[in-house]
């Protein structure tokens, strides 16, 4: 008697992540304990100034302190941390025999903390990084501690530098991916409304996109990414109306770490490469930059089958009320349709014109996002030139 066939073949895939989550109010308390587990003794926090500002600081600080470890804070970090700022760090942190990195912030400050627990370990020039796997070496002990549920930078390979004038440029190894990710919703609750909301768009189109990634698109990113659309859709009203919702904080934080896991291992695409020429002529943040182009990439892409075969699987996980007759194209073309009603209902931005994007800007930003070549490969539909102009002229 023959056995039975099966007609479906896995794909094969190699999935890395973080080696230890910590999940739990007021975990950051802990912080000092799991570093020195670590071996570290000097340990340099890397944030921004916001950050400390806000007294988000105190609590990791103390926990180091109390551990007995040497804490030293740079908080240089800004927004699409350019070339120099890494440069910086790293060099302090080598002047001051650091031996162990936290990043502990928004996804500059972890993306920041990653290059410099490298490039002091392995002292090579950041520009000999850049692109996929060139990260080779060691790195020093490193805990990621977000503190915004947007970026999943605490479970991912990679970070953004913006290099020249305008242009990003990742570097991608699977060195980066630090030995601990600490999720404390604590330090999430004062976070403003604006930036709840853009932070936790952008993890929606991680999760999004790696359910479409052309590329290492696998059955545990698409779980990761099902999951973390399911608990970032459920929270983010609840968390954009009561900032003060624990429950609904850590549900967001949760979510964007489950986006982050996928898109590590099956790569963001077109809305990202499109993104990127935003934040680095107009200093848009990377949330609201995503959100602007979001439905308009996804219009674009529902000329694949496969594209709107997945949109539309996503689609009611995110709104569970929307209407499913017509076929996996026409419940795709109310998926976007309904994605850039979510971001007007909490208040995001929605035309590049208000961000200050005129018609004169759309050549240059279109040149730009060509050059993101490691993320246009993704996407499910090929992107020209035109295309890219086409997809600004429409957000404009």
């Amino acid at each position: 008697m023959s056995s039975p066939t099966s007609t479906t073949t896995l794909p094969s895939f190699v999935f890395e992540t973080t080696r230890s989550i910590v999940s739990e109010a007021g975990a950051c308390a802990r912080l000092g304990q799991i570093m020195r587990d670590l071996g570290a003794t000097r340990v340099m926090v890397v944030t921004d100034p916001g950050v400390r500002k806000f007294g988000l600081l105190d609590v990791g600080l103390d926990s180091l302190t109390a551990a007995g470890l040497e804490p030293l804070v740079f908080d240089g970090v800004v927004a699409d941390p350019p070339a120099e700022v890494v440069e910086a760090a790293a060099a302090e942190a080598r002047a001051q025999g650091i031996d162990g990195v936290v990043g502990l912030g928004g996804g500059s400050s972890m993306d920041v903390a990653k290059l410099v627990a490298f490039l002091v370990a392995t002292p090579v020039g950041l520009e000999t990084i850049y692109g996929v796997g060139n990260a080779r070496g060691r790195r020093l002990p490193l805990v990621q501690v977000p503190t915004t549920a947007g970026t999943g930078s605490e479970v991912t390979p990679i970070s953004i530098v913006t290099t020249g004038a305008a242009e990003k440029k990742g570097v991608v190894s699977g060195l980066l991916l630090p030995d601990v990710a600490l999720l404390d919703a604590d330090l999430t609750l004062g976070l403003p409304r604006h930036v709840t909301a853009a932070t936790g768009v952008d993890a929606m189109v991680h999760a999004i996109e790696a359910y479409t990634s052309a590329h290492k698109k696998n059955p545990l990113s698409d779980v990761l990414a099902r999951e973390a659309l399911r608990l970032l859709g459920g929270a983010i009203h609840r968390v954009c109306s009561d900032g003060r919702d624990r429950a609904a904080r850590a549900d967001m934080m949760l979510g964007a770490l489950l986006a982050g896991q996928a898109f590590a291992n099956a790569p963001v695409a077109a809305v990202h490469a499109l993104a990127y020429p935003l934040g680095g002529h107009f200093h848009v943040p990377h949330g609201l930059s995503n959100s602007l182009v979001l439905p308009h990439v996804l219009r674009f892409n529902l000329e694949s089958e496969a594209a709107a075969r997945a949109y539309g699987e996503l689609a009611p996980i995110i709104f569970p009320g929307i209407d499913r007759s017509g076929g996996d194209r026409a419940v795709s073309a109310r998926f976007a349709d309904a994605l850039g009603g979510l971001t007007a209902d909490l208040g995001l931005e929605t035309r590049l014109s208000q961000v200050g994007v005129g018609h004169n800007h759309l050549p240059l930003l279109a040149e730009d996002a060509m050059k993101q070549t490691r993320l246009l490969v993704n996407n499910p539909r090929s992107v020209t030139l035109d295309d890219a102009r086409a997809i600004y002229e429409a957000a404009l």
